[in-house]
């Protein structure tokens, strides 16, 4: 049975600091408040129908993947158990429960922290068209969903909500936050990739690829927002894996795909969801959770 769906959170007791494609955030002094909701964008497009339960298994396989990988790189986690809130925020408890996150304040930096570890999504169309992907040779002959030869840090921009961000190799990003702080991010997104990806292989899971989002407090570099969830990764079904083709999959390429069946356009607004595409993508998310974590909804 899934909870009603939360399409946007009003929390009168702090300021809207913004509102992302999938996440609300307030600001409480010192920290910040993160809300995910049950939000879902395509192709940079928020959706206008919610996925039920959506923001809590983000939530959740945010805060299992932090723990794990809390000393390859430090976090921005505060607390996320509503009971640790200040107290201006437990009369919203019901809304916040499993979905939210007290976090520290971060300079997040322009860039997204990409690694593939499968030639797929942007990076098959680059390969495709000039045997590269973000500055990397790759070898001839690869087939789409191929797994690389090792895992690639291949960042790309930050764009506006309903633009794309743009693919861009090492010393593109080196250009954008400094040389140094480019090659920290890519050293630990490498590093947590590579932990996630042997772990997931063990739960039946192929990760194809992640973003990662860095920021900074001063001169200290840490992970922020999401962690390896079916929103910022590929998820394969590992005994379904065939290269030569896309795959199914555990995220929302099963809503992406099926904007691709009737010809959008990429562009705002979106077109409504049928209601099997919902269940059916809120279903893939859960046996994710299920499948990663071992555990249900909290």
């Amino acid at each position: 049975m899934s909870s009603a769906p939360v399409h946007q959170t009003d929390i009168d007791a702090a300021p809207l600091l913004a509102r992302g494609k999938v996440r609300d955030i307030y600001d409480l002094d010192e920290h910040l408040l993160i809300v995910a909701s049950d939000r879902l964008s395509a192709f940079d497009v928020v959706l206008p129908d919610p996925i039920p339960d959506k923001g809590k298994v983000l939530t959740q396989i945010s805060l299992f993947w932090f723990e794990m990988m809390a000393d390859i790189t430090p976090n921005h986690l505060v607390a996320w158990e509503v009971s640790d809130f200040p107290a201006k925020l437990k009369p919203y408890a019901d809304v916040l429960q499993g979905r939210s996150m007290l976090v520290k304040k971060a300079q997040p930096l322009a860039i997204e922290a990409i690694v593939r570890g499968y030639i797929s999504g942007t990076g098959w169309k680059d390969y495709q068209a000039t045997g590269e992907v973000c500055g990397y040779k790759l070898p001839q002959g690869l087939q789409e969903s191929d797994q690389l030869p090792e895992p690639l840090f291949t960042p790309s921009t930050k764009a506006e909500i309903g633009e794309h961000d743009l693919n861009i190799d090492l010393k593109q990003a080196e250009q954008i936050v400094g040389a140094e702080l480019a090659q920290d991010v890519a050293k630990r997104a490498l590093a947590i990739y590579g932990r996630a990806r042997e772990f997931a292989a063990g739960k039946g899971i192929i990760i194809a690829d992640t973003k990662f989002e860095f920021g900074t407090m001063g001169d200290e570099l840490i992970l922020i927002d999401e962690v390896l969830t079916p929103d910022s990764s590929r998820f394969w079904p590992a005994d379904k894996y065939a290269p030569g083709r896309g795959q199914e999959s555990f995220d929302k390429q099963f809503v992406r795909d099926y904007l691709e069946s009737i010809g959008f356009d990429k562009k705002p607004p979106a077109p409504k969801l049928p209601a099997e595409v919902i269940a059916g993508t809120r279903e893939r998310y859960l046996e994710a959770l299920t499948q990663l974590t071992g555990r249900g909804l909290a």
